[in-house]
Formats: structure tokens, sequence, C-alpha cells
């Protein structure tokens, strides 16, 4: 998180994040949602499967937010599964809309920052996203203090010309 932090300083480009990657990640759970398996009359889902799959990694990484990352996909992949049930004309739609629409604003807020975005120098930085903003949001609660005076000191020793501000 401290390689992603470093990359995101900017409260603008922070506000850009908040909405531009739970769209994205709403856009993937549509087609994702298509392509099902039926396991002892359970459907399952590949939405369902990838979603888990990145939960075990946050989980690995700290469980108060992976709890809350919980809440958090399980409501994006009901959400995805519910536009996929449109039919594949509203699915794809929505799929554009939001995929396009969220790396928009992504991009915008890293044009406020002054930096590219962390997946340009790591692309595995596209799976810390969530995770991260659901940190900043447990810091802005005053929740892990601990866990946020240790990211910003990482960050900050990777990013020594932006030094961090009261704004994360």
């Amino acid at each position: 998180m401290s390689f992603y932090a470093a990359y995101h300083q900017d409260g603008r480009n922070k506000t850009t994040h908040f909405i531009g990657v739970p769209a994205i990640m709403l856009s993937l759970f549509i087609p994702l949602a298509w392509v099902s398996v039926d396991i002892g009359g359970v459907t399952v889902t590949v939405a369902m499967l990838f979603a888990a799959a990145v939960l075990v990694y946050y989980f690995l990484l700290d469980v108060p937010l992976a709890l809350a990352m919980l809440v958090v996909t399980g409501v994006l992949v009901y959400l995805g599964q519910t536009l996929a049930g449109f039919g594949a004309a509203v699915g794809w739609a929505c799929f554009a809309v939001l995929f396009i629409g969220g790396w928009i604003l992504q991009l915008v807020g890293h044009v406020f920052e002054g930096r590219k975005p962390a997946l340009a120098d790591n692309l595995f930085q596209i799976f810390v996203a969530p995770i991260f903003l659901c940190a900043e949001l447990f810091f802005a609660l005053g929740y892990r203090p601990r866990l946020q005076a240790a990211v910003h000191e990482r960050a900050l020793r990777l990013r020594p010309d932006a030094p961090l501000t009261s704004r994360s």
C-alpha cells in the first residue's frame, strides 16, 4: 500500500479514485457474471471466484480491511450480476460506461497529482487500489493509526519529492 500511497497524495486524485476504482470493479463483474457453473444446485460465477481470490489476498494483508472489502466486493458482485441479468446489450453498455468512465476519472485524478498511475510502474497495483481506498476511509475515521503511520512513512521514502500532508 505504501507504493500505491506514494502515487496518491493529492486529495482530488483520491476523490476520483473513490469513484473510478469501484466503477471499474463493477464493470468487470458484469461480463464475469455471464460465465458460471452449477455446483450442487448453486450457481457460481467467475465474478464470484475472481472476487474470492482477491479477497484471500486482502485477508493475508490485513483482516479488518479485508472484512470491509468483503462487504464492498459482495455488493459490487451482486450489482454486477444484476446488471448482467438484463442481457448482453444492457450489460455491455453498462460495462463500457463504467469501465471507460472509471479510467477517465482516475486519469483526470493523476493530472491533479502530477504523477503517472502506480500501475504504470507495477501492474499488480491494480489489485491494491481497492484495499488502499478502504484503508484511507479507515484512516479518515481514526482507525488503524499505526498502519497509517507505517504506510505514510514508507510512501515518503518512495516519493521524497512530495511530502505527505494531512490530506491523506
